[in-house]
């Protein structure tokens, strides 16, 4: 059974601030396990569906992670090329890495997706979350989730 953690948080706890556009604005580490044997790569998106726009407000898009890595570490670089293998697709600010919780008001939720995949995807198929899951249909072999909340300070200017 593929699972997804982070040392960070725990699933439907608080993101910490440093995670945030509050403090660091970096990559909290995720760690998985119990990827199916047949899996190619692996794809995360991470996603807020609380967002005030259609559709909510997509993070961070990294796909064609090599099926022997089992981890993205804490802070990873803003390039669409990972060390050691994979790729990061455009966030909804149109940027290729990770953007951190950033709430007009209230707590969101942000949902980290990881799926196991049986393929090797085309490697402009992160240009949107959108295109993503368009090219993960029907190449699933596993999923998962890990589901941080996230409210600002109220004395921070948005």
């Amino acid at each position: 059974m593929l699972q997804l953690t982070s040392k960070a948080f725990k699933n439907e706890a608080e993101i910490p601030t440093e995670f945030s556009c509050d403090g660091q604005n970096i990559s909290p580490e995720l760690a998985w396990s119990g990827a199916p044997a047949e899996t190619k790569s692996l794809a995360l998106i991470m996603h807020d569906p609380d967002a005030p726009m259609s559709g909510g407000f997509t993070h961070w898009l990294v796909y064609n992670i090599p099926a022997n890595i089992d981890r993205l570490p804490q802070d990873v670089p803003h390039q669409d090329q990972l060390p050691g293998g994979g790729i990061q697709g455009k966030n909804s600010s149109g940027k290729y890495g990770y953007i951190g919780p950033c709430p007009p008001s209230g707590t969101h939720r942000y949902y980290f997706k990881l799926y196991a995949l049986d393929v090797i995807l085309n490697p402009s198929a992160g240009t949107s979350k959108e295109n993503l899951e368009r090219a993960i249909r029907g190449h699933v072999l596993a999923e998962t989730e890990l589901m941080g909340k996230y409210k600002r300070v109220s004395n921070q200017a948005a």
